[in-house]
Parts: structure tokens; C-alpha cells; sequence
């Protein structure tokens, strides 16, 4: 009888001692354990922004797309084939599937099978599953659902690829991280803030109608307006490819700018990749080359150091130099592209023939530091700021970098290197009248995840040169187009003023760290002359031998001008291109 009554004493102690821990020493926490075995969370993706040309049109955007989850405790019944079934139709990969439909315990009751999958295709596969899967009873089955999860796509393929960038394929656990351009720069101005959905579900794993429930609103991302205009971007992009091999060259890069704003209507790179197929393509694309190269950028700087000439008071386009075949510098001749004796030239005829021995004559009358000081407030030697990763600063040597052997060749754009939009950027301040202004790819204002606010409302202004000297350097700019007097005719565009430069700058091998014998020729200039509406920039890059920038990239440039002329409704000015003289 007493061992009864112990037995009963030890029995009613254990459930005291139970009612104690669930009702005072822990019961928060085994009700949220409760709560989550009856308790189902679906995360509510926010609509990524989309990005837009500066019409409206999109480049990136976001489209009805859906998630598709499954319930493993429905699904293992027929995990095997509903795998297939699966793998079949959405392109998974059947074990990592059929894992999933298997899941026992801690989170057994809901897992993702495929995220961002077309809204119709979603629901068309779910309804087949839902027929061919159905339980003995010939009820349909209920193991799969969908969810709203919006889908990012690039309607226009390849077109600014290098500057949108990307999205890859969602995680595991749902997360899909940018992996390029403005996509991965902009990110949490596009993203928005995921909402959550909580609510109580029953043995079955369908919602009580009258559960616990809580709902926290997804939080859309914001529309990113860029200043680039689509169809423009697509003319460029065939423009420059064409080029690029025509001309059995390796890359290349074209600009074109909006003189007045620094508003960059194209930016385009060849080769590139179709932003809705990146992974068929090699990873090195994935990059704005125009802002990420460098290179040496040849005679177009030769505009910068003949307009700092000007507007320091040390030369006028009239004033004359004799211009022998060969100059020796220090223990090295400095030459010109083509043999000659001694020629009489004016500045104007230094540009407008690309005489290195001219330029370097007429550098001489800088003080020291004076050019490299113009240099910089060309923008040289610093980011310009647009606001995508991974731009370049370029070199523009200082102090003790500077000898006099490296100022000559600084001169005439050798032993300095650039990249396009700094170079673009830098020509355009002739354009503008001697002013230069930040370019922007950013329409507006927005803040990148450096938490740096860009755009065209933060984009700024600074006087580089007079209005007289930079007027005085397009007039010379001018005469380089000229059939009788320049070198690039073919970059003329008929019935417009047109000031332009060339370039032809030996090029750095990766591997010997020494020229190797390739070059980077190139083209800049602005039209109307005499009233500037665009800059464009075309860039080439290892050509085959014996290229030059008029040669190759003048046409491109001529075609680029005429296209956004027409495009922008831009007339000609009427006059007559100037005669100044070139030689004396």
C-alpha cells in the first residue's frame, strides 16, 4: 500500500514539476515554440526599381513573377516523381529538389523549390502538378503553391549592359544579390525593404481563417532615371562594334556627351554581353571599360596643352614655328608620325597636322607645374564621380614623377593614362566654352550605397580657360577636319561645323609592362563648332598595324555625330568653316 502511494507521489511531482517550467520558469519561450509548430512566415519581396532612359524607356525592370513553395509534409508522399516533374519544367536540379519535397522538422512544413519564375509558367506548372499528383481519394493535390516574388528581366539584351549590370540567381535562402554596374551600385536606392507575412495554419497546413496573423508590407524600391537615351545607346553600341572589327582591333569605347549639361546619352563597349544571359559570357565583361580601363590618350591631349597655351598668354593660334624633322631631348629624339624636313607651322598648323616636335616646341614656353596644374583642372588625374564601382583615376605623374623627358611626352598625351569619360569630359571643356562640367549618368539626384548623392542636380561647374581661348582652340580644332590642311577629313560631317582631334598612343602590355608595339587610336571632337550641341568620343584599341584615329575612329565618329544631330533635331549654323592659317 505505501509503495502505491510513493509511486503516485513521484508520478504527481514530475507534472508539478512540468507545470512549474511551462507556467513560471519559461513560458515565453515554449510559447513561441508552440506558436511556430502551428505558425507558417512567407517573405513579401519588394518590386525592385526599375532603371529608365532618360524618355522613360526601360532598361532594367521588374515583371509579375512568382515563387513556387512546397509543403514536405504533403510532398514526400511522391517526392521521387514530383521531382522529375520539377526539374523537367523549371530546369532544377532533381537531388537538391527532391531533398527539399523530403524535409522533416525544423522547417519541414514549408521550403522554396524555385524563385522568380514567370507569373504564367509558375501557375501553369503548379495547376499541372495539382492534377497529376492528386492522393488516393482522387483529391488534387496540395503540396505546391505560389507566392508573389517579383522578377527582375533586361528587355533590350546587350544594349547598355556594361552600365546596368545585373542580378544573379537567388540564394538559398531567397537573397538575389547585383553583381555589376548600377544594379549592384544603387542597390538599396532600387531595392526597397522585404515585407513578411505571418499566420497560423492548421494540422493540414492550410491558414486558420480566424488564426493569429500579422502582415508587414513589403516597401516597393524607387525608379533609377538615367541620362542615357536607349535608342541612341543601340546606335552607338553597332556603330563602335562594327568599327572594332572592321579595323581588326581588340576593344573599343564611344562617348557621347551633351556639351551643355555633361549629360552622357551613350556609353557604350565592345565586347560586351546581354545583361539577360550574363553567364554566357565571360565574367571580365562585366565592367563600364570606359571607366575602368586606362590607356595613354595619344594627341587628342594635345587640345588640352595648346588651349592652356592660349589662356595662360603664352601663344595665340597665329604665332609661328619652325618644325624640324627630329628633336633630340636629352638622350632621345622625339619624332613625328611622318617623315618631313623642316616645316613652318602656326599652332593652329601643329594641331591640325599632330606634330609632336611642334607641340613639344610650343610646351616649352610653360613654367613649371603650370601645364600639370591645368592638367588636373581638366579633370585629369581624378574619378569623375558618376557613381558606378570600380572607375579608374588614372596617372597623371607628380613631383619627382615629372622630368623634363616626361613633360614632353605628357605634351603630346604619352606617360599619362586616362579613361574615356575623363578624356571625353575633358575636350568637352572646349565645347562648353572653357568651362567644364561633371559628367552624369544619373538624371536627377540619387545616392549610391557608398552613401555618395550623384547626378545631374549635384553635378558641378568650373571655369578651366577663358571663353577667348577655348574659342580660339576650336577654330584650331576646326582645321583638322579640313581635306587640304588636317589629317582626319573622314571625320567631317556634311553641312556642320565640326572641331575634332586624333589620337594614336602606343599601348602598355600586360605582360612586359612596356609598350609592345600595339596602339590606341582614337577620335574627340564637338558640332556644331560654332555652337556645341554634343561631344563624342570613339575610342580603338589595338587596331591592326599602321591605324590611325583618323583613319578608324573618324568615321565613327562622323556617323555617331550625324546620327544624334538628326536625332536631336540639332540644323547646321549656316557658316562656313573657318581658313585660319596652319603654316607660315
Amino acid at each position: 500500500m505505501s509503495v502505491g502511494f510513493v509511486l503516485i507521489a513521484m508520478v504527481l511531482s514530475v507534472f508539478a514539476a512540468r507545470l512549474v517550467q511551462l507556467q513560471a520558469v519559461d513560458p515565453h519561450s515554449y510559447a513561441q515554440m508552440a506558436a511556430e509548430e502551428g505558425s507558417r512566415t512567407v517573405i513579401l519581396p519588394a518590386a525592385r526599381g526599375e532603371i529608365l532612359d532618360r524618355n522613360g524607356e526601360a532598361l532594367a525592370e521588374t515583371v509579375d513573377g512568382r515563387m513556387i513553395v512546397a509543403d514536405p509534409a504533403v510532398t514526400k508522399r511522391v517526392a521521387p516523381q514530383l521531382a522529375t516533374f520539377l526539374s523537367q519544367r523549371l530546369g532544377l536540379d532533381y537531388i537538391e529538389t527532391l531533398e527539399k519535397l523530403r524535409v522533416t522538422g525544423a522547417g519541414g512544413r514549408f521550403q522554396y523549390i524555385a524563385r522568380q519564375v514567370p507569373a504564367s509558367k509558375a501557375e501553369k506548372v503548379v495547376a499541372d502538378a495539382t492534377d497529376r499528383f492528386r492522393d488516393e481519394k482522387g483529391r488534387p493535390f496540395a503540396g505546391l503553391a505560389t507566392e508573389r516574388d517579383p522578377l527582375r528581366v533586361y528587355p533590350n539584351a546587350d544594349i547598355a549592359a556594361n552600365v546596368l549590370g545585373f542580378l544573379g540567381t537567388p540564394d538559398a535562402d531567397g537573397t538575389t544579390k547585383p553583381l555589376a554596374g548600377l544594379e549592384a551600385a544603387f542597390n538599396r536606392y532600387l531595392s526597397g525593404k522585404d515585407g513578411e507575412a505571418r499566420y497560423e495554419v492548421g494540422a493540414g497546413g492550410a491558414q486558420i481563417p480566424l488564426g493569429d496573423s500579422t502582415l508587414t508590407p513589403a516597401v516597393d524600391g524607387r525608379d533609377l532615371h538615367t541620362t542615357i537615351d536607349r535608342d541612341l545607346q543601340f546606335y552607338t553600341q553597332r556603330v563602335l562594334q562594327q568599327t572594332v572589327q572592321g579595323s581588326g582591333g581588340q576593344s573599343g569605347i564611344a562617348v557621347i556627351m551633351d556639351s551643355r549639361t555633361g549629360d552622357l546619352l551613350a556609353l557604350a563597349d565592345y565586347p560586351t554581353y546581354d545583361a539577360s544571359r550574363p553567364r554566357e559570357y565571360d565574367d571580365s565583361l562585366y565592367k563600364s571599360s570606359a571607366l575602368t580601363d586606362v590607356y595613354e590618350p595619344g594627341s587628342v591631349e594635345k587640345v588640352l596643352t595648346l588651349s592652356s597655351l592660349i589662356d595662360a598668354g603664352l601663344s595665340s593660334p597665329s604665332q609661328r614655328f619652325r618644325v624640324p624633322g627630329k628633336l633630340m631631348r636629352q638622350d632621345r629624339p622625339i619624332g613625328d608620325y611622318w617623315e618631313h624636313g623642316t616645316l613652318r607651322l602656326t599652332l593652329a598648323g601643329i594641331l591640325a597636322k599632330s606634330s609632336n616636335i611642334g607641340t613639344v616646341l610650343a610646351a616649352d614656353q610653360f613654367r613649371r607645374g603650370q601645364l600639370r596644374s591645368y592638367l588636373t583642372r581638366f579633370g585629369l588625374g581624378t574619378r569623375t564621380g558618376l557613381g558606378l564601382g570600380g572607375e579608374t583615376r588614372g596617372l597623371l605623374p607628380d613631383g619627382a614623377a615629372w622630368t623634363s623627358q616626361v613633360g614632353d611626352r605628357i605634351a603630346f598625351g604619352q606617360s599619362l593614362s586616362v579613361n574615356a569619360v575623363q578624356m571625353a569630359a575633358a575636350v568637352n571643356t572646349i565645347a562648353n566654352g572653357g568651362v567644364r562640367v561633371d559628367p552624369s549618368i544619373i538624371e536627377g539626384e540619387a545616392t549610391t550605397d557608398r552613401g555618395a548623392a550623384v547626378g545631374s542636380a549635384t553635378a558641378s561647374a568650373r571655369r578651366v580657360v577663358s571663353t577667348d581661348a577655348a574659342r580660339e582652340t576650336m577654330l584650331m580644332m576646326e582645321r583638322v577636319v579640313d581635306p587640304e590642311a588636317g589629317v582626319a577629313p573622314k571625320a567631317a560631317v556634311p553641312g556642320y561645323r565640326v572641331a575634332g582631334k586624333t589620337g594614336t598612343a602606343q599601348r602598355v602590355g600586360a605582360e612586359c609592362g612596356c609598350y609592345d608595339g600595339s596602339t590606341s587610336v582614337s577620335f574627340a571632337g564637338f558640332a556644331p563648332a560654332d555652337k556645341p550641341r554634343f561631344t563624342v568620343y570613339v575610342v580603338v584599341h589595338s587596331p591592326r598595324a599602321g591605324s590611325g584615329g583618323g583613319s578608324v575612329a573618324g568615321p565613327a565618329f562622323s556617323r555617331l555625330m550625324s546620327y544624334t544631330l538628326r536625332r536631336y533635331g540639332v540644323p547646321p549654323t549656316g557658316q562656313a568653316p573657318n581658313r585660319i592659317p596652319v603654316e607660315w
